[in-house]
């Protein structure tokens, strides 16, 4: 399992052929790949500045990532997520999840990524026409997380 976050950009190619590569039992990886828009919420979006709690925020997304092989098979899984200031278009955030089969790879991405958006502590901070400003937790986020509760 890879975790991590960082300001530097990733190799998307490169990271999803490190979890299938090595191992002949993945018959599956399913990704997400998320990308910094332009445009929140009506107002432009000239740069996104992601700030975090180092440490902290790893073992975060290590808990729910454990949280995932528990619930489905999961051969491995990548999660990196940027920090620092992105502009539109940036990649922001890779979940990748190998595992023998498509239904446990789709369901695993899905959950480590509704999971991270809710629980994992990163701040967010939008540079518009008008200045700055927070972005704000979103209900749908909560409500997608929440179809997850056991």
């Amino acid at each position: 399992m890879k975790i991590q976050v960082q300001t530097a950009a990733f190799d998307l190619n490169a990271e999803l052929a490190a979890l299938y590569a090595a191992n002949p039992k993945v018959g599956a990886v399913a990704s997400f790949l998320g990308l910094v828009r332009d445009v929140n919420e009506g107002d432009g979006v000239a740069t996104l500045t992601l700030e975090h709690y180092p440490g902290m925020t790893e073992k975060a997304l290590a808990r729910i990532v454990e949280e995932a092989r528990s619930r489905w098979d999961m051969l491995d899984c990548t999660v990196i997520h940027r920090v620092g200031e992105l502009k539109p278009t940036e990649p922001i955030v890779l979940v990748a999840v190998a595992s023998s089969h498509r239904q446990d790879a789709f369901a695993a991405c899905e959950f480590v990524m509704d999971y991270l958006k809710t629980q994992a502590p990163f701040w967010k901070k939008e540079m518009t026409p008008d200045g700055a400003r927070w972005v704000e937790a979103r209900e749908s986020d909560d409500t997608a997380a929440a179809r997850w509760q056991k």
